[in-house]
């Protein structure tokens, strides 16, 4: 049911494109969060272009018989709902509505709108994994064998309910979801070493029982075979949690890195910037 099946290459540009898409949204309004949207960027691309199995038309909210993707740090919303208009769920031109009043693309995801792609409300930190967890226990009860995705970011697993939901998901061998962490060290007041230390995530992760693999988050090269992998440790009794490294702000050098863009837009010359630095083959700004 995956409608879409890249290459590496075309992947490359779809991310450039999102990009894009990402910087001028946030922008358009002056609000919004692009450092992690970029770093993610390469994450959701390969999702929804190579590795998801789902129907965009009709958008079916209970998603029986497709694999389920859950947006824990809603905050990135502008890459989600870039990416899911670039995949066919809704009209790339609806992206331009970013922010504004009574758009469907709030700050972060709400379902009261109607957006395709959106299951649930996102953006409190540190629901994103039970609410996966419940939806992958739902598959298993209605025997449904597609898989169930999460994307957390590293500082919210400063959340105390994430780690009660990883050891309840290892307890009850939800073995059908794959969770992700945005692994870039960076959150919106410093970075997570100065914040908060998390120590050893391999380690802790795979202490509450769960089989753990590590990636490039912006490298397709790693990212692909790592989801795939990911894939393949399904269904043998352990949930799984891929730790992704990604750089906050990739693709724009002045916001790689930096916790100072979590939450800034871009002005109109910093705009002009990132835009020549996201050059597409054949760009298709909305």
């Amino acid at each position: 049911m995956n409608p879409h099946n890249k290459s590496i290459e075309e992947l490359k540009q779809v991310a450039a494109q999102v990009r894009r898409d990402i910087v001028r949204m946030v922008h358009a309004v002056n609000s919004g969060h692009p450092g992690g949207s970029l770093g993610c960027t390469d994450y959701f691309v390969s999702l929804y272009f190579n590795v998801l199995n789902y129907n965009p038309k009709p958008f079916n909210m209970d998603g029986k018989g497709e694999d389920l993707f859950f947006l824990s740090n809603g905050h990135i919303s502008p890459v989600w709902y870039s990416v899911l208009a670039r995949a066919g769920f809704f009209e790339v031109k609806e992206l331009a509505t970013f922010r504004k009043l009574n758009s469907r693309l709030q700050g972060h995801p709400a379902t009261e709108e109607g957006l395709p792609g959106i299951r649930i409300a996102s953006g409190s930190l540190g629901q994103g994994l039970s609410a996966a967890i419940g939806a992958a226990q739902t598959k298993k009860l209605n025997k449904d064998e597609n898989l169930v995705y999460v994307l957390m970011g590293d500082g919210e697993l400063e959340e105390g309910q994430v780690w009660e939901a990883a050891m309840y998901a290892a307890h009850h061998k939800v073995d059908n979801l794959i969770a992700t962490v945005d692994r870039n060290g960076q959150q919106i007041d410093g970075s997570t070493e100065d914040v908060m230390s998390l120590g050893n995530l391999r380690a802790k992760f795979e202490a509450f029982g769960w089989h753990v693999l590590e990636a490039d988050g912006n490298s397709f090269e790693t990212m692909l075979p790592a989801l795939q992998e990911a894939k393949q440790a399904t269904g043998k009794g352990q949930p799984v949690m891929l730790l992704m490294d990604t750089e906050m702000g990739f693709g724009v050098d002045f916001m790689m890195g930096s916790h100072k863009w979590h939450g800034v837009a871009p002005n109109d010359e910093q705009l002009e910037i990132a835009l020549q630095q996201l050059a597409v083959e054949v760009a298709s700004d909305y």
